[in-house]
C-alpha cells in the first residue's frame, strides 16, 4: 500500500517577509517606487492635512501615489478593487510600505489631486527629458473617445428634461395609485410586489428630484450655432459623442506624443468631441509643458506636427503656421488621391459580390474640357460653354469656382450620356479648386496648401510615421491597462485619472529605456 506525507491546512506557519525583496530590479514596480521616493516632491499634498496636533495619522501621499499607479499599471480601476489588491498581492504590500488604505481614501486622493497632479506629470516629463528620451523634433496628436461615469439616458435640450421629468411623474402617480389599491387588499402574498414597489418610487423620486435640483442650478448652454445644446444632470461636463461602437456620454481623451520614444508630453480630457476644436489648446499646453522642463522660448517652433483629418480646419492650420509648426494635418479625402490606396474599397460589398457592368465608353472629365481665359469659360467636347456661376462655394474646407451650361444645350446633346453622370441630370457643372480656375494671382487657401503638402512624397512618409508614433499608446493605455470608462465625474476628476493613466505609461518608457542609460 502506497504511503503519503501527511499535510495539514490548518497548520500555523510563521514566515520571515521583506517586502523591499519583492520589488525586482529593473522592474515597473521598482522604477515607481525609485521616482516616487526620490525625484518627485510631493509637498503640495501638505496643505490638504490639518491633523498637525489633533486627529488621526494620515497615510503618506508616496504610499497612495506608488499603489494607484501600480494598480493602473495592472488594470485595477476601481478603488475597492485597489484595496483588496493591497491586502492580498504582494508587490501592492511593498510598495504600500504594509499599510492598507481603504477604498474611501484612494478615491478621495485621487479626487483631492486636481491642483497638484499636472504638476507631478510636469517632474516626471522632467526625468525624461533629462534621460534624453525625449527629441522635440515630431509631435502626433489624437484623441480616444471614452464612456464616463455619467447616464446617456439623462442628457438632453432643458424642453427634452421637462418632458422627461413629465413623464417619470406619471409613472409615479400610476405606482402610487397601485400602491394605495394593494394595501386597501391587505393581502400579505402581495408583500413582496409592495416591497419592490416601494422602492421603485422611491428612485423614481430621487430621478426627479435630480432634474429638477439641475435645471434649478444651471443655464441652457448653446453651440456655436448660437442653439441650446444637450445638458447632462450627472456629469454636465461629459458630451455626447459618436464612436464607432455607437454614441456615448462621455470625454475626449486627447494626448500629444513625442516621436523619440512615444513620450506622452501633454494630455488632457476634453468635454468635447470634435477633434478640431482641440487641437488649439493641445497645441497652447505642449508650448506650458515644454517650456516648464526648460526648452526655449517657442519650443515647438520647426517641430513636426501630424494629425489625423478630424483635425483639418483652416484654423488649426493657420494656427499651425503662426507657430512656426511643420504640421501635417490630411484632409478627409486625402487616401483617394493616393493610388496606393486605389482598391482599398474591393471587398466593400464582400467577396464575392456580383460584378457591375461596365459602360462602353469613358465619361468626360475636367481634361476634356477646354479652358478660355480671355471669357473665363470652359467649352465642351461639344463647343457649348460653361460659364461661371458662383466663384466662391467652400466645400470640406475648399474654396472652389462653380461653372455651369446656362441654357437647355444638354438636353438634346448627342454626347449627353457620355457626359452627364446620371440621365436625370439636365446640365453639366465643373467645380474647379479655386487656385486652378484661371485665377493664379488668387492665393492658394490653407486647406489647398495642405492637401498638397500631404500629396507629397515627403509629406506621405511623414504623415505615414504618425500611425506608429501614437496608436500604440493609445493601444497601451486602452487594453493594456483597461482603461475602457472613467470612474469620475466632471472635468477636473476625469482629467486627473487620464493624467495618471499617461504618468504611468511615462514611468513604464523610463523602466524600459530611461533607468539603462
Amino acid at each position: 500500500m502506497a504511503r503519503y506525507k501527511p499535510y495539514n491546512s490548518n497548520q500555523s506557519m510563521l514566515l520571515a517577509v521583506t517586502l523591499k525583496d519583492h520589488i525586482y530590479p529593473g522592474s515597473l514596480e521598482e522604477t515607481i517606487d525609485i521616482l516616487v521616493e526620490r525625484d518627485l516632491d510631493l509637498a503640495q499634498f501638505e496643505r490638504l492635512y490639518h491633523n498637525d496636533d489633533t486627529g488621526r495619522l494620515a497615510y503618506h501621499p508616496k504610499v497612495l501615489l506608488k499603489v494607484i499607479l501600480l494598480a493602473y499599471s495592472r488594470g485595477i480601476i476601481g478603488s475597492r478593487r485597489i484595496e483588496l489588491a493591497c491586502r492580498e498581492n504582494i508587490l501592492f504590500m511593498a510598495l504600500a510600505g504594509g499599510h492598507q488604505p481603504d477604498h474611501s481614501t484612494i478615491s478621495a486622493f485621487v479626487a483631492s489631486m486636481k491642483d497638484i497632479i499636472i504638476d507631478i506629470f510636469l517632474q516626471t516629463l522632467l526625468v525624461c527629458s533629462e534621460l534624453n528620451l525625449l527629441a522635440g523634433t515630431h509631435f502626433s496628436l489624437d484623441g480616444c473617445k471614452l464612456p464616463s461615469n455619467a447616464s446617456k439616458e439623462y442628457s438632453g435640450t432643458f424642453k427634452e428634461l421637462k418632458k422627461k421629468r413629465g413623464k417619470l411623474k406619471e409613472k409615479l402617480t400610476g405606482l402610487l395609485n397601485q400602491h394605495i389599491i394593494t394595501d386597501q387588499k391587505d393581502e400579505d402574498i402581495h408583500q413582496v410586489d409592495k416591497t419592490k414597489r416601494e422602492k421603485r418610487i422611491k428612485r423614481i423620486k430621487k430621478q426627479i428630484e435630480r432634474i429638477e435640483e439641475f435645471m434649478k442650478n444651471n443655464e441652457p448652454e448653446k453651440g456655436k450655432t448660437r442653439k441650446e445644446i444637450q445638458s447632462n444632470t450627472t456629469d454636465n461636463d461629459s458630451a455626447k459623442m459618436p464612436t464607432a461602437h455607437g454614441v456615448i456620454q462621455g470625454y475626449n481623451a486627447q494626448a500629444v506624443v513625442d516621436s523619440k520614444h512615444q513620450i506622452i508630453v501633454h494630455a488632457e480630457a476634453m468635454g468635447n468631441g470634435q477633434d478640431a476644436d482641440n487641437l488649439k489648446p493641445m497645441v497652447e499646453g505642449l508650448k506650458q509643458n515644454l517650456k516648464a522642463i526648460g526648452h526655449t522660448e517657442n519650443p515647438v517652433e520647426g517641430a513636426i506636427l501630424t494629425a489625423d483629418s478630424n483635425y483639418h480646419t483652416n484654423e488649426n492650420i493657420i494656427l499651425c503656421e503662426q507657430e512656426s509648426m511643420n504640421a501635417y494635418i490630411p484632409d478627409t479625402n486625402f487616401r483617394k488621391r493616393d493610388v496606393q490606396f486605389k482598391g482599398q474599397g474591393r471587398f466593400r460589398e464582400g467577396v464575392n459580390k456580383p460584378p457591375k457592368k461596365k459602360d462602353n465608353f469613358e465619361k468626360y472629365i475636367l481634361s476634356d474640357f477646354i479652358y478660355d481665359a480671355k471669357n473665363d469659360v470652359y467649352l465642351c467636347p461639344k463647343g457649348h460653354s460653361l460659364k461661371l456661376e458662383t466663384g466662391h462655394m467652400v466645400n470640406r474646407n475648399t474654396v472652389y469656382r462653380v461653372y455651369r451650361i446656362k441654357d437647355d444645350s444638354c438636353l438634346e446633346c448627342p454626347l449627353r450620356d457620355n457626359c452627364l453622370s446620371h440621365k436625370s441630370a439636365r446640365q453639366r457643372y465643373l467645380c474647379i479648386p479655386a487656385d486652378s480656375a484661371g485665377k493664379p494671382e488668387e492665393p492658394l487657401s490653407p486647406s489647398v496648401r495642405m492637401q498638397h503638402k500631404i500629396d507629397s512624397d515627403q509629406g506621405k512618409k511623414i504623415y505615414g510615421q504618425r500611425l506608429g508614433n501614437i496608436e500604440p499608446v493609445f493601444g497601451n493605455i486602452r487594453y493594456n491597462k483597461h482603461l475602457n470608462r472613467f470612474t469620475y465625474r466632471t472635468k477636473v476628476k476625469v482629467n486627473t485619472q487620464w493624467l495618471l493613466f499617461c504618468l504611468i505609461h511615462n514611468m513604464e518608457k523610463i523602466a524600459h529605456y530611461g533607468m539603462a542609460i
